[in-house]
């Protein structure tokens, strides 16, 4: 019979902690490596098989649209038959998917990759997020989340240097798709050695209140839909990683075209960017355990972020000054995923888990497949400075929804403390 919590050592806790979120860290790594299976090498595609970058953004925006409705659908494949399987078999497919890539011979072989990289994709937050709140004790929980947050940000970084770097080695780009293939493969080899770790079947931390899960069994699947702050959660997912997507796409020639900053340079501000959003993760994770108004830090940083943005917006300042403060923003987004993640977890209602995060984080989904096109289009008609004046509003309609969430969430404690989540 699998040991209490409360009988387990502090250390043994520990390093059953420390396993867990490095796993799933690992995991959710991978995830964010395959966002970026094919954007690295478009310069490649438009030589051998003669596309435009149109074409190619539309593979972008097939990925996130597999994976946005793949990822709310996954929430109720994880709550029936367990993150685990589902997880394992998400980074089977994306071997498939890097395999499908290697050997495409044309835009249909592509289209195919983008496909399998998002049904593989779309598992990934229901399943890591169960998992973690299943196997981490609650004082490292917070911890966990940023950890995820972070791992997430070094896939994004890694992708761009492996696959051009390989590619450039070895000379073919299909050379690089056959290496990426045996990265999942090798974070698979690792969860099934490890694969009691990441059971969320055998869970022993009682995150929600006693008899809560109990009470929740006789609901409907689909009533989780019925609480407003699943939706709120959602935009908030939606408006932050709409700015997100115009920084990451649109932030290099949007600086070049405004500023004159060469090229080159451009690249280092979006590594500089996820690298501080990555470094302001590890800080939230500290605060997320000692701050009950988690809406405030959420305010707080994505408020920062916004400035920030506004002010490069005017093109009152020297070229690299301006990329210095694009990357800055990046810290106060990074600051506020943690606190982001533990608002969904208390707005989800007990047994809803994989549900509740998988209808959220479709919104992230979401964002991408929407902002991408958006942004394009604003810099296409030469709006360049709309591009940081639309991210730094999209993340203040992000502040107002994480407010919205956190006020009903304190007025439930206060007039039903308690009862239902559904209420």
């Amino acid at each position: 019979m699998h040991k209490s919590a409360a009988a387990l050592p502090i250390a043994a806790t520990r390093r059953s902690d420390a396993t867990v979120i490095g796993l799933i860290g690992l995991a959710h790594g991978t995830s964010h490596f395959f966002h970026m299976l094919l954007p690295p090498l478009f310069p490649f595609f438009i030589h051998e098989f003669g596309l435009s970058y149109s074409e190619l953004g539309l593979l972008v925006t097939l990925f996130f649209v597999i994976s946005g409705v793949g990822q709310a659908l996954a929430g109720f494949l994880v709550d029936r038959v367990g993150a685990r399987p589902v997880l394992f078999a998400a980074l089977a497919c994306f071997t498939a998917a890097a395999l499908a890539a290697a050997s495409a011979h044309g835009y249909a072989g592509l289209a195919l990759a983008a496909a399998l990289a998002g049904l593989g994709n779309a598992p990934f937050h229901p399943a890591d997020f169960t998992i973690l709140n299943k196997r981490v004790s609650p004082q490292r929980l917070g911890h966990a989340f940023s950890v995820h947050g972070v791992t997430g940000n070094l896939g994004w970084a890694v992708a761009p240097i492996f696959l051009i770097g390989i590619g450039g080695l070895s000379g073919s780009w299909r050379t690089a798709y056959l290496c990426a293939a045996l990265l999942p493969l090798a974070v698979l080899a690792l969860l099934t050695l490890n694969r009691g770790a990441v059971d969320d079947r055998r869970g022993a931390w009682a995150h929600d209140r006693p008899g809560a899960a109990r009470a929740a069994v006789a609901e409907h699947p689909l009533a989780f839909l019925r609480l407003p702050s699943v939706w709120l959660c959602f935009s908030f997912f939606f408006f932050s990683t709409a700015a997100l997507a115009a920084i990451q796409s649109f932030a290099g020639p949007a600086l070049a075209r405004l500023y004159g900053l060469p090229t080159a340079d451009t690249a280092y501000v979006v590594t500089g960017f996820m690298l501080l959003s990555a470094t302001g993760m590890v800080a939230g994770g500290f605060l997320v355990g000692r701050v009950q108004r988690l809406e405030k830090i959420i305010a707080l940083a994505l408020t920062a972020s916004a400035a920030l943005l506004l002010l490069v917006a005017t093109g009152a300042m020297p070229a690299l000054p301006a990329g210095v403060v694009v990357a800055m923003a990046g810290a106060g987004i990074g600051l506020a995923g943690p606190s982001r993640d533990m608002l969904i977890k208390r707005a989800a209602p007990p047994g809803a888990t994989g549900r509740v995060y998988g209808a959220v984080y479709s919104g992230l989904d979401t964002g991408f497949a929407t902002a991408a096109p958006i942004f394009g289009s604003l810099l296409d008609h030469g709006h360049t400075q709309a591009v940081f004046v639309g991210a730094a509003l999209a993340l203040l309609m992000g502040v107002a929804s994480a407010g919205v969430v956190g006020l009903r969430l304190r007025w439930r404690s206060l007039t039903i403390p308690g009862g239902s989540l559904t209420s």
